[in-house]
C-alpha cells in the first residue's frame, strides 16, 4: 500500500497535456505543440562549449550539495546586477531545477498544520509541494482580464497558522507582471504578519511591457531577511532539460538545503553546473537579448492572430510566454446539452480536431482558462494559433446546427 501522502497529489496537468500531444504524433498526427512550458530553441554555444570541455577533461565527481562554490559566486554576481541587491556566495544554493529549489524552501520552513497563501491560477507544483510539506495550501484568486491579485483579498486570507506567501510574477499560467505597488504591499503584509515571502522568479527573463522585471526585493527591500527567490536557468537559456536552478535566501535557508541535499539528490548535475558556470564567464548577453526579442515578436504576432476570436477577450501576455485565455464568456454561451461543456473539452477538442496542443485552466485551479505558449517555432506558432482561432469560432456554428 502506498503512502498516504501520495494520495493527496495530482498527477501534473501540463506534463499529462505534454503527453497527450506527443502521444498524437507518435501516431502519425500533425500536431502543433503549444502545451510545453519551454521555448523549442538551440541552447546557447557557450552553455555547450562548457558542457563539451567538462566531459573532455573527466569531470566526474560529487560537488558540495548545494554546487559548485565559483557558480555560486557567479550567481550572486548575476543577481545583483540584475536585482541592484548585494548577494554573496553564501546566500545561494544550486538546485536540480527550480522544483527542487521550491521543494527545500517548503521543507525548510514549514511545519505540518501550517498555511501557505497561493494566488490562483498557479503552477501546480506550488500546492503539491505545500502539502509533501504536510502544510495546507490556502486559495486567492485572481480574476481576469489582469491576474493581479488584490491585496484586501490575500489579507483577509491570513490565519494563525499562516507561516508564507507564494508569489509568481512573471506569472505562470496567466503571464501577469506584478507592478511595484502590488509588490509593495504583499511586502508590508509579510513584514506585518512575520510570513515566508517563497518568489518564484523563473520568467524574469521574459517582461514585455517596455521595462525590465522586478523581484519584490527590489519593490520592498525591507522583505530580504524574508524572502526566498527561487529562480533556473532551464526557461532564459532554453535548456530545461538540463535541471540547473538556484535559489538565494538567508544563511539559515542555504543552510537547510545543504541538509536536505545532502540526503535527496546530493548535488545538480556537475556537467550542467560546468556548462553554466562557462556561459556566465564569457557569454555578453546577446542570446538572452535575441531570444527575448524572438518571444517578443512571436507575443505581437499571436495577439494580431488571438484579436480574431469571437467572444473572447485578447490576453494580455505582459510576461511569461503563454497566452491564457478567459473562455468564460464562450463556454457559458454553449447551450445545454452540448457536448463541450467546459474548458477540458476544449482542450481535448484543439487536440484531436485541430491538432494542437495545449493546456486547460484547471490544471491551474481555473475552469475557465486556456494556456497556449508562443515559445514553439514561429512558423508553427502562426498555423497553430489560427486552427485555434478557426476552431474556437466554429463553435457557434455548432451550436446554431445542433
Amino acid at each position: 500500500m502506498l503512502a498516504q501522502r501520495i494520495s493527496l497529489l495530482s498527477g501534473s496537468g501540463t506534463a499529462a497535456a505534454r503527453e497527450a500531444a506527443q502521444e498524437a504524433a507518435a501516431a502519425g498526427r500533425q500536431i502543433i505543440d503549444l502545451a510545453a512550458g519551454e521555448v523549442i530553441t538551440e541552447p546557447p554555444s557557450s552553455v555547450r562549449e562548457g558542457a563539451i570541455a567538462a566531459i573532455k577533461a573527466g569531470t566526474n565527481r560529487y560537488t558540495d550539495s548545494i554546487g559548485l562554490s565559483p557558480l555560486r559566486a557567479a550567481v550572486a554576481e548575476k543577481l545583483s546586477a540584475e536585482t541592484g541587491v548585494g548577494w554573496n556566495t553564501e546566500d545561494i544554493a544550486i538546485t536540480a531545477g527550480a522544483k527542487q529549489g521550491l521543494l527545500d524552501a517548503a521543507l525548510a520552513v514549514l511545519d505540518p498544520g501550517d498555511e501557505v497563501i497561493i494566488i490562483r491560477p498557479c503552477w501546480p507544483t506550488f500546492p503539491s509541494q505545500v502539502v509533501l510539506a504536510g502544510a495546507r495550501p490556502v486559495f486567492v484568486d485572481a480574476c481576469p482580464p489582469t491576474y493581479i491579485p488584490d491585496i484586501g483579498t490575500i489579507r483577509a486570507a491570513v490565519a494563525p497558522r499562516t507561516k508564507a506567501i507564494i508569489v509568481n510574477s512573471p506569472n505562470n499560467p496567466t503571464g501577469a507582471v506584478y507592478d511595484r505597488t502590488i509588490l509593495q504591499a504583499i511586502g508590508d503584509l509579510a513584514i506585518n504578519y512575520k510570513l515566508w515571502i517563497i518568489s518564484d522568479e523563473c520568467y524574469s527573463s521574459f517582461v514585455f511591457t517596455g521595462s525590465r522585471h522586478e523581484s519584490i526585493v527590489m519593490a520592498h527591500p525591507g522583505v530580504r531577511s524574508r524572502t526566498i527567490l527561487v529562480n533556473a536557468f532551464s526557461k532564459e537559456l532554453a535548456i530545461t532539460g538540463w535541471r540547473l536552478g538556484y535559489f538565494a535566501a538567508p544563511r539559515e535557508i542555504i543552510s537547510a538545503a545543504k541538509k536536505l541535499q545532502t540526503h535527496t539528490t546530493s548535488n545538480a548535475n556537475v556537467i550542467a553546473q560546468h556548462a553554466i558556470l562557462h556561459h556566465l564567464r564569457v557569454a555578453d548577453g546577446r542570446f538572452e537579448r535575441q531570444l527575448h526579442q524572438r518571444l517578443s515578436a512571436a507575443r505581437n504576432a499571436g495577439l494580431r492572430i488571438l484579436a480574431g476570436l469571437q467572444g473572447v477577450s485578447p490576453p494580455a501576455a505582459d510576461g511569461t510566454f503563454f497566452f491564457y485565455l478567459d473562455l468564460s464568456r464562450l463556454v457559458s454561451a454553449l447551450p445545454a446539452g452540448f457536448p463541450i461543456r467546459s474548458t477540458d473539452d476544449i482542450a481535448r477538442l484543439l487536440l484531436n480536431e485541430a491538432g494542437v496542443g495545449s493546456v486547460a485552466g484547471s490544471t491551474f485551479g481555473d475552469v475557465n482558462g486556456l494556456r497556449l505558449s508562443f515559445g514553439a517555432p514561429p512558423d508553427l506558432l502562426e498555423s497553430g494559433l489560427k486552427r485555434v482561432v478557426e476552431t474556437l469560432t466554429s463553435l457557434k456554428t455548432r451550436t446554431a446546427a445542433a
